[in-house]
């Protein structure tokens, strides 16, 4: 078990409907949970809840099992509807806000593959034809509203922040960052998005909200649209439904078949699937369900992904936290090739997995996650020099010591019998659909 201080909100200061959060730290047990034994066994991550957490705005499909209350933190416009998060909702599907007329963030973003990617590449293209390639596979943006901005542990581990990388500090600098990224929305600057929202089919509820000489001011005003944004996700139920079959199931309103429930167990179980580990499949406190991420950051050892384009230049490496889209760690050679572990929950919607999209089914990712290792040729090309696999290929060799070699399943040598059978696997797979959100029972 390892002592996390955890950032949280502690005070809030509202000025013309707009937040501003004051943050502090406080100390928590978080757990890398050994399950050895019992399935569900007790080891949780305290983590006080961020005021405005939860849902309200949108609708999220089915409803949810679990006991959900929220309320909004912003005002309404008197005597209308109109929210920060009224105004996000429609700034999130807005395609006219990007250079080609032809991008939103539901894009990247859709909702029908739990607010992640629907493309079948490994990136997504974009500036003004459409024809930019990405270096990273576009992450859920569901459950987020219960992440912390960036920090490192009282151990070191970092843990928190935004994107793959955690670079962003809030889902406010998370929304900021695709409007002027050259191959995402490619507008020159901040104020052309200002113009275009000034021109939208809800301006006027913009100044309403925000004051009618809000546009006058684009800094500001670019502020406000990516408020708003945040406030769409956090206060939208959409973003955070909780209504997979897993949550009936904690609920008591269903049970797991056979397979379901061995998947579990195998999820669970410290030495065989050791999924819960990073994603814990018990409830926090500052959610109403199991987030299935810790969090965390962790180097997984990928094999290099040659559909992306960028990985055409044998010199260029995505190092994550280390670089290079994050700057403020390069000189952390010990952080090299460590990425977000993401929630699992919507897992089965995904078209492509991990940051660098290299896997396009859940059962290439456990296989990955349990043969690795034990049978590394299925994954890594062979070295030229040598003819053995060329393992964790998508590092520069004096970093892959970085890679995860020591928790269970990745503890094994080459030729060693796995931790998991084929039918282990397929067991795994049928649990990991259970977190799809809209189960109806």
């Amino acid at each position: 078990m390892r002592t996390k201080r955890i950032m949280i909100a502690v005070q809030q200061k509202k000025s013309d409907n707009y937040t501003r959060w004051r943050w502090g730290f406080v100390s928590s047990n978080f757990c890398r949970r050994d399950l050895r034994s019992v399935v569900g066994a007790a080891c949780a991550a305290i983590v006080l809840v961020t005021a405005g957490c939860g849902g309200g705005g949108g609708g999220g499909g089915s409803a949810s099992p679990l006991a959900i209350s929220a309320t909004s933190t912003t005002q309404a416009v008197p005597g209308t509807a109109v929210t920060a998060a009224s105004i996000g909702e429609k700034i999130f599907s807005d395609r006219s806000l990007s250079a080609s007329g032809q991008m939103s963030c539901a894009s990247c973003h859709d909702p029908a593959t739990g607010h992640a990617s629907p493309f079948s590449t490994s990136v997504a293209f974009g500036g003004p034809n459409l024809d930019q390639p990405g270096t990273r596979s576009p992450p859920s943006l569901r459950y987020l509203r219960f992440n912390t901005p960036f920090l490192f542990a009282s151990d070191g581990t970092p843990t928190g922040g935004f994107d793959w990388d955690g670079r962003a500090g809030t889902l406010a600098d998370q929304a900021r960052r695709p409007f002027l990224s050259a191959n995402e929305m490619a507008n020159a600057d901040a104020a052309a998005v200002v113009a275009k929202v000034a021109a939208a089919s809800y301006a006027a509820d913009f100044k309403a909200l925000f004051g009618a000489n809000i546009f006058a001011d684009p800094d500001t005003a670019f502020d406000r649209i990516v408020f708003a944004l945040e406030r769409y996700q956090r206060e939208s139920d959409e973003f955070a439904p909780f209504t997979s079959k897993f949550d009936y199931f904690t609920a008591g309103k269903v049970a797991f078949n056979d397979q379901e429930s061995r998947g579990l167990a195998v999820f669970n179980r410290g030495d065989k699937g050791n999924c819960a580990a990073c994603h814990p499949s018990i409830k926090p406190s500052n959610a109403p369900g199991a987030l299935f991420t810790d969090f965390s950051f962790d180097s997984l050892g990928l094999p290099r992904n040659m559909a992306i384009p960028a990985n055409a230049d044998p010199s260029y490496f995505d190092m994550g936290l280390c670089g290079p889209t994050r700057t403020d760690l390069a000189n952390r050679s010990d952080l090299c090739g460590a990425f977000k572990v993401p929630s699992l929950r919507n897992v089965a919607l995904r078209h492509r997995f991990f940051h660098n999209g290299q896997f396009d089914s859940l059962e290439q990712v456990v296989r990955f996650y349990v043969r690795r290792d034990t049978n590394p040729e299925e994954w890594f090309p062979a070295d030229p020099a040598t003819g053995q696999p060329d393992v964790y290929n998508d590092l520069p060799p004096e970093r892959r010591g970085n890679v995860n070699v020591t928790e269970v399943p990745y503890n094994k040598k080459a030729g060693e019998q796995p931790y998991l059978d084929e039918s282990e696997i397929q067991d795994l797979v049928a649990f990991l659909k259970t977190l799809t959100d809209g189960y109806a029972p």
